[in-house]
């Protein structure tokens, strides 16, 4: 499945999360790569949100959690058809529907100068 969305700004809060040494090794051992303690958020058009409940609510690969912290779904998927990653449903979100986090062993912003507006694809591995 293909799946153009927009970056945005996210909040803020996956870099506490992504630093918890449960969910790195955990991340590590089932996609290949220690995350960037940091997520890209990409907002997604409104006629993917059915595709991406079904893929959400199907999904079977789950981090899981550690005492007081959410569990986290995951699917494997790339961003512009070569950076390796994943788009993570935190069990724990405050996060719109329409938002999808990619993980990635890199800082995305930095390493692909990715800033707010700009188109990204996402190939996922359904």
């Amino acid at each position: 499945m293909k799946i153009t969305g927009i970056v945005t700004t996210g909040l803020g809060k996956a870099a506490y999360f992504l630093n918890q040494e449960f969910y790195k090794s955990q991340f590590n051992e089932k996609c290949g790569f220690t995350p960037f303690p940091g997520t890209l958020n990409i907002i997604v058009e409104e006629d993917k949100l059915e595709d991406i409940r079904l893929m959400k609510n199907s999904c079977k690969n789950v981090i899981k959690p550690d005492q007081g912290f959410g569990g986290v779904r995951y699917i494997k998927a790339h961003l512009n058809q070569d950076i390796l990653g994943a788009i993570v449903f935190p069990d724990k979100t405050t996060h719109d529907e329409n938002y999808l986090e990619f993980i990635s062993k890199d800082k995305l912003r930095d390493k692909y100068n990715f800033e707010d507006g700009d188109e990204v694809l996402l190939t996922i591995d359904i």
